[in-house]
């Protein structure tokens, strides 16, 4: 076996992929949900859970807050270099398409109130 084949260099399926960003937050009712986002192809696919050991829930229709979150996170991974900012576009796009009128501009290019 080639050294390059060794196991050490094989990818473990147990870790999270970059395509996988998750955030914490509180619905309506002030219970706290654990929500994460898979890119999956050109979708994305919502998942939340209660605490830390429930099982992870697809959400079919994810509220505008999800949204928002996931942009927010894409947008600070792009910065870190861990994203293509093409992702950026497209999820701006989806939002777009899904919630017409949203702001999705980022927070720091929103004008100040005088």
């Amino acid at each position: 076996m080639p050294p390059w084949r060794s196991p050490v260099w094989i990818y473990p399926g147990d870790i999270m992929p970059k395509a996988e960003i998750s955030w914490k937050r509180r619905n309506e009712d002030g219970i706290p949900w654990q929500c994460y986002a898979r890119h999956f192809g050109k979708r994305w696919l919502f998942f939340r859970r209660n605490k830390r050991f429930d099982e992870w829930q697809s959400v079919e229709n994810p509220p505008v807050e999800d949204w928002l979150a996931l942009l927010d996170s894409v947008r600070r991974r792009i910065n870190r270099r861990l994203l293509r900012p093409e992702v950026e576009q497209r999820l701006v796009n989806i939002i777009a398409e899904k919630y017409p009128g949203t702001d999705t501009r980022a927070e720091n290019s929103r004008p100040s109130d005088p």
